[in-house]
């Protein structure tokens, strides 16, 4: 199965990456599935029913969330009933929306798991026993599973690749906007990134206008952040998955900007 996991979607600019890629990389790399963590492609806070359906029809197959969830309110009116989105599965009980889900396509399933980390983000339960709970049921429905984990610290990125090792196909981190370089494949077959990066404009700081945040960090004084709508940058990643054992084969990270095909 060959999967393509895509980073931090941030607002307009991200969505006009997403439309204008995404026809080249499905023709290099013919994927399977391809997954988005879209939790700021609404202005950089949130999502809209508009926007999902805008990536569904655009070929994408499933969408994670993180910490911004909830900042666009519409999502309430969707969510428990878009069986193709998840938000973190720690969030406290009874919250809309599921943290895992099993998509389909062409004979093909991936379980995608939604997590969020608690080091420099709200306490919210445990990470790594809610997993431990979701892999258990789990079991005999698919091997080939997806972790997306919405996580500040790489220490807590990096702990919990170890801690899937060999249970999960891939372990991949989103939410610091900034794609990391240690894209690998652990001993038992996970294929892990601490970060896959963002889309969305490489002009502003993590795809919001510079201005506004060079001012709060210079006054340290309240700034509204707005989207950057400066030329763009494109962060995913690709894994092969075994479709027997569900381990991974071959990893590969993604990085494109506007105006130049670039891949590494």
């Amino acid at each position: 199965m060959k999967v393509i996991f895509i980073g931090d979607i941030v607002g307009s600019t991200g969505r006009k990456a997403i439309k204008s890629s995404l026809p080249r990389l499905k023709s290099k790399y013919n994927p399977d599935m391809i997954i988005a963590n879209a939790e700021n492609s609404a202005s950089g806070r949130g999502i809209t029913r508009k926007i999902a359906n805008e990536l569904f029809e655009q070929g994408v197959h499933g969408i994670t969330m993180g910490n911004h969830t909830w900042d666009n309110r519409e999502i309430f009116e969707f969510i428990d009933d878009e069986a193709r989105m998840v938000r973190p599965a720690n969030f406290p009980p009874d919250t809309p929306g599921r943290g895992y889900t099993i998509i389909k396509n062409g004979g093909k399933q991936l379980a995608i798991i939604n997590l969020q980390g608690r080091t420099f983000l709200p306490a919210i339960d445990c990470p790594f026993r809610k997993v431990d709970e979701i892999l258990d049921e789990l079991k005999g429905k698919t091997n080939a599973i997806l972790v997306d984990f919405h996580a500040e610290a790489t220490s807590e990125k990096i702990a919990m690749g170890w801690h899937l090792e060999g249970r999960a196909s891939m372990v991949v981190g989103t939410h610091t906007h900034v794609q990391s370089n240690d894209d690998t494949i652990l001993k038992g077959g996970t294929a892990y990134q601490t970060d896959v990066g963002m889309v969305g404009s490489y002009e502003g700081v993590l795809g919001m206008q510079r201005d506004a945040v060079l001012y709060k960090f210079q006054t340290q004084l309240p700034a509204r952040f707005q989207v950057c709508e400066g030329k763009w940058h494109f962060h995913a990643v690709y894994v092969d998955i075994d479709d027997v054992t569900g381990r991974a084969k071959k990893i590969e990270k993604i990085r494109m900007y506007e105006d130049e095909w670039h891949m590494d």
